[in-house]
C-alpha cells in the first residue's frame, strides 16, 4: 500500500537576505562596504538581499568572517529557504495535477488495498504520485504514454481504451513482483521441464494449484503474480520482463478454471515464443506484426491444453454429455473444464452447456 509522508511546513520563510539586511542595519554597514570586506560583488550581495541569489557555501564562511554569525547559521537558513520553495512548488503543481488525478479509479485502488484511503484532492494526488513512483503527472504521462514504456516495451497505453486503470493494474504487478522471491534466474530448459506438472496442477485442481504453480514458475525462473482487475481495466494477463526477469500476471477476472489456464499458457507462448522487449496486453491497438504474435501465443495455449488430435478424437466422437466429458478428460490427463471451454469456444456446444463441469477459481489467498 501506498504510504503518507507527513512534514512540518511552515507558513512561510524568509529569504536569509532579509536576516543579511537587519544584520547590516544594526551594524551600520553598507552594502557597498560589506562587499569589499567579504571580497564578493556588489551586484552579488545585493542580489542575495534582495532575494533574488542563494547564499553559498563559500558565502556563508565569508559572511561568518564579517557579521560574527557562523557560517552554519546562513547555510541552514538558505537550506530552509530552498526547501520551502521546492515545497510551494509541489503544492502548485499537486493542485495543477487534481484533473490528472480524477482519472483514476481511485475508489477501487482504495478498497483493494493498494492505495491508503484519501479524502483530499491532495491526498488523492499524493498518493498516486507515491503508488506510481513519480514526482509529477508528467512523469506518468512520460512513462506510460511518450518515451519510457514505449521505448522499453514497444508499446505505449494511449493506444489503450482505459489508459488510467491499465496503467495501475500494471504498476500494482510490478510492486507484487518485486516482493516475491528475487534470487530468480529464467530457464527456457527448466520451463519446459516443468510444463507437464503444471499440466497435472489441471487435471487434480488442488485447492491450493495457484500456490503451487507460483512455486514451479519460480523454479523456472519466472514471476508469476495475481492481481484482481480493477472495473475499467477486464484483463485476463500480461506479460513483460521486469530486470531481466519475466513476469506473468493474471487477474483470474472470469473465475473459471479453463479459461484461468488459457490465460496462463497463452502468457508463456509469449516467453517462449516473443522477445523481451515486448510487452503483451489485452485491448492494445496492435500492428499486424504484433497481432501475429498474439495468434502464436492462442495457438501455443491451444495446443498445450489440448493437442488438435485430441480435440478432433473428441469432436469426433458427437457424444458431449458429462460423462463422455469426463471419460476424455481422464483419458488426456487434463481437467472436464478444459474440454467444456474448447467445445464452448469453437461453438460444438452452447454456452449453458456441461456448466456444471467447470470449476470456479478464487485467487484472493494467492494475491500477495
Amino acid at each position: 500500500m501506498a504510504t503518507t509522508i507527513n512534514n512540518y511546513t511552515p507558513s512561510v520563510v524568509f529569504h536569509p537576505g532579509e536576516t543579511l539586511a537587519d544584520k547590516l542595519e544594526e551594524m551600520g554597514m553598507g552594502v557597498k562596504e560589506f562587499a569589499v570586506r567579504t571580497s564578493k560583488p556588489e551586484k552579488t550581495i545585493i542580489a542575495v538581499i534582495k532575494g533574488d541569489s542563494a547564499i553559498t557555501s563559500d558565502m556563508s564562511v565569508a559572511f561568518e568572517t564579517v557579521t560574527k554569525i557562523p557560517a552554519h547559521f546562513w547555510m541552514n537558513k538558505q537550506r530552509a529557504y530552498d526547501e520551502y520553495i521546492a515545497r510551494q512548488k509541489r503544492e502548485l503543481l499537486i493542485q495543477n495535477s487534481a484533473e490528472w488525478a480524477m482519472l483514476f479509479p481511485i475508489a477501487d485502488m482504495v478498497k483493494k488495498g493498494w492505495l491508503a484511503p484519501c479524502k483530499t484532492v491532495r491526498e488523492k494526488v499524493f498518493q498516486l504520485f507515491s503508488f506510481f513512483g513519480v514526482s509529477t503527472s508528467r512523469a506518468w504521462e512520460d512513462y506510460y504514454f511518450n518515451q519510457q514504456l514505449k521505448v522499453a516495451f514497444r508499446i505505449s497505453l494511449a493506444k489503450t481504451k482505459e489508459p488510467y486503470a491499465i496503467s495501475a493494474w500494471l504498476r500494482q504487478g510490478e510492486l507484487q513482483a518485486a516482493n516475491l522471491e528475487q534470487d530468480v534466474v529464467y530457464s527456457e530448459k527448466s520451463l519446459k521441464e516443468l510444463i507437464p506438472q503444471m499440466k497435472t496442477l489441471i487435471a487434480t485442481h488442488p485447492q491450493d494449484f495457484a500456490i503451487r504453480l507460483q512455486t514451479l514458475c519460480l523454479q523456472a525462473g519466472i514471476k508469476l503474480i495475481y492481481t484482481p482487475c480493477l472495473p475499467k481495466a477486464p484483463i485476463n494477463g500480461a506479460t513483460r520482463w521486469l530486470n531481466d526477469t519475466p513476469c506473468i500476471q493474471l487477474s483470474g477476472r472470469h473465475k473459471r478454471n479453463d479459461i484461468f489456464w488459457f490465460s496462463f499458457f497463452h502468457e508463456v507462448g509469449h516467453i517462449l515464443l516473443h522477445g523481451k522487449k515486448d510487452i503483451f496486453l489485452e485491448n492494445i491497438d496492435y500492428t499486424d506484426k504484433q497481432l501475429e504474435k498474439e495468434h502464436e501465443a492462442d495457438t501455443f495455449a491451444s495446443k498445450i491444453l489440448l493437442s488438435p488430435s485430441e480435440e478432433a478424437e473428441i469432436i469426433k466422437s458427437g457424444d458431449y454429455t458429462l460423462q463422455s466429458i469426463r471419460y476424455f478428460a481422464e483419458k488426456f490427463c487434463t481437467h472436464p473444464a478444459i474440454i467444456v471451454g474448447r467445445l464452448q469456444h469453437l461453438k460444438v456446444i452452447p454456452y449453458w452447456q456441461d456448466q456444471e463441469l467447470i470449476e470456479k477459481v478464487d485467487l484472493d489467498s494467492a494475491v500477495q
